[in-house]
């Protein structure tokens, strides 16, 4: 299971202190029981995405699905366990953590990714972000500053930067307009 932190951690760019974290996660969710009978492959994914909610890296579960040996459910599970169990302490995260990361995909100009903040900044303090995932936030607030800029760049551009849909995106971006 180590080898395999290690792995995503070099796949996702990730520092050295996060696969530390990560492995020591691992090694408590080992030590309470909670990996009996489920895949260590989702439990080394879950303490991958785990540490990084918890030291507010922005990567979504999508991203590291990517690159993991696991599948959405075992990550899930494992992370559901995780959490509740050893009571990890992840907050809400903010859209704005996105936006930088998601604006150098269609390589969008400064004053659109600027704008981009400020929205998502409005949204989460107004709270229309609420409730919504993050990264179809920052995503919508992508899309309503390269509207705002006359920046061509679709909704489904968008969505797709994001990894989430279309709908998500449009949903949300009525909320953050």
């Amino acid at each position: 299971a180590f080898t395999e932190i290690r792995r995503l951690v070099g796949a996702l760019s990730l520092t050295y202190s996060t696969r530390d974290q990560a492995c020591a996660l691992f090694d408590s969710a080992q030590s309470e029981g909670l990996i009996r009978g489920r895949s260590l492959e989702g439990f080394a994914a879950a303490a991958v995405y785990a540490v990084c909610r918890t030291n507010r890296i922005s990567r979504t579960t999508a991203e590291i699905l990517e690159v993991a040996r696991a599948d959405d459910a075992e990550l899930d599970a494992a992370y559901d366990a995780m959490n509740r169990e050893l009571g990890l302490p992840t907050g809400p995260i903010d859209p704005r953590e996105y936006i930088p990361r998601f604006a150098t995909v269609p390589d969008l100009p400064r004053d659109v990714e600027r704008r981009a903040d400020e929205l998502a900044a409005e949204a989460t303090e107004t709270g229309a972000a609420g409730g919504r995932k993050p990264s179809g936030v920052a995503a919508a607030c992508l899309y309503a500053a390269a509207q705002t800029a006359n920046y061509p760049l679709t909704q489904q551009e968008a969505a797709d930067v994001a990894a989430v849909t279309p709908v998500t995106v449009r949903n949300a971006y009525r909320d953050v307009r």
